[in-house]
Order: C-alpha cells, then sequence, then structure tokens
C-alpha cells in the first residue's frame, strides 16, 4: 500500500492524479470439482466497497433514508445488476490450462444482499467443458486494473480436490506500473492505463488425489 500511495504521489507531481483502481471488491470463490477430480464451475462471490455501493443505491433510488440498509423490494431491485455483461467481457474470472485459456461459460446468478451498507452478489460460472483440475490455475482480475479484485472472502473447494493461494508480488506489480506509466505523458496515462491487472491477481492452484 505505501507503494502505491507513493506511485501516486509521484504521479501527482507531474500531472493529473491516476487513480486506479476506482472500485475495490472482496471476493469469494467456491470452486467445484467432480467425484474425478474435474473442474466444473465457479461460484464467485463479489463484496463491492461502501462508496460503490452507494453510487449503486443512488442510481437505483434505492436507501433513500441513507442508513445503508435495503429492504426486501429495494434488495429485489438489485438482482442480476452486475450480469449484465456486454460483448466480450470474460467477468474478470480467468481458468487457465497448459494449453491456454479455458471457456466459461455465462453467469447464473445466485442472488444478491446488503450486509452493513455494502452489495454483496454471487454468481456461478460454469466450464463449458470441465477440465482436470490439477492442470488448472484460476486468477480473479481486471485487466485493466479499474476494479481490484483481493480474495478477502477466501477460497472454498467442493469436492476431492484441496486448493493453494499465491499471492502476488506487489513490489513487483507497482515496479511494472511504474515502468510502462513512466513511459507514456500523463495527459494519456489515465485514458490509456496500461492492462496490469494480471500482476496483482493472486493465484489459485489444485491439489487432487485423483
Amino acid at each position: 500500500m505505501f507503494r502505491a500511495l507513493c506511485l501516486l504521489s509521484a504521479l501527482a507531481l507531474s500531472g493529473p492524479v491516476i487513480a486506479h483502481p476506482h472500485v475495490f471488491v472482496d471476493t469469494g470463490l467456491r470452486l467445484v470439482t467432480d467425484p474425478q477430480g474435474r473442474l466444473l464451475g465457479v461460484e464467485v462471490s463479489w463484496n463491492y466497497d461502501e462508496l460503490y455501493s452507494m453510487l449503486m443505491f443512488e442510481d437505483r433510488g434505492l436507501d433513500n433514508d441513507y442508513d445503508g440498509r435495503l429492504d426486501d423490494a429495494e434488495v429485489g431491485q438489485l438482482q442480476g445488476f452486475d450480469l449484465n455483461w456486454i460483448e466480450g467481457f470474460e467477468g474478470d474470472l480467468y481458468v487457465t490450462g497448459p494449453a491456454g485459456p479455458i471457456t466459461l461459460g455465462k453467469p447464473q446468478g445466485r442472488g444478491v444482499r446488503v450486509e452493513e451498507a455494502r452489495i454483496i452478489s454471487t454468481h456461478f460460472r460454469p466450464l463449458v467443458q470441465p477440465q482436470h483440475a490439477a492442470d488448472l490455475i484460476v486468477q480473479a482480475y481486471d485487466p485493466t486494473f479499474y476494479t481490484a479484485y483481493d480474495l478477502t472472502r477466501g477460497v472454498e473447494t467442493e469436492g476431492p480436490c484441496d486448493v493453494e493461494v499465491t499471492q502476488p508480488d506487489l513490489d513487483a506489480a507497482y515496479s511494472k506500473v511504474e515502468e510502462l506509466l513512466y513511459g507514456m505523458p500523463a495527459s494519456r496515462a489515465e485514458e490509456e492505463f496500461p492492462e496490469v491487472g494480471e500482476a496483482f491477481a493472486a493465484t489459485v492452484s489444485f491439489r487432487c488425489a485423483n
């Protein structure tokens, strides 16, 4: 965090502050495997930061008393609010095998709730073709780093496989940002912010008995 603040401070001296990321999401993953140790899909939980949640409330005319609490009818208006994805959006979830990216199906909504003035949204992403989990890694990130995903809600498994979570090398990630940003004019940096999100992403790998 200190490194990030130093980077933003340095950029502020040479031009407009480059404010990335803009949205912070505490993320949880539940990895579903079958008895043969094949990954069937990933349940994703997004716990949006309080500011973003407040903006979503205001945009939809919810929480008019500003207490951060919604009644059932108001929560109902949020169902599926973040699952209307544009063409080509990967859902900021990446499953990779030895031959490259694994294709995921469309999101299946599993509910929205509000806790402590923050929206928690859950959906499921099936693999189009189940894959042997031991050969895969899973990451949650926004390539543009507009949104920061942190696996603070934990990683769970359903099935015979265990998981290992490897945290990113943040020093290396911030160094990469510095190198890329200092190579372009500050006037272009916000609009053309480099795709560095993967460098800040934790990596989930599998240990399977099969």
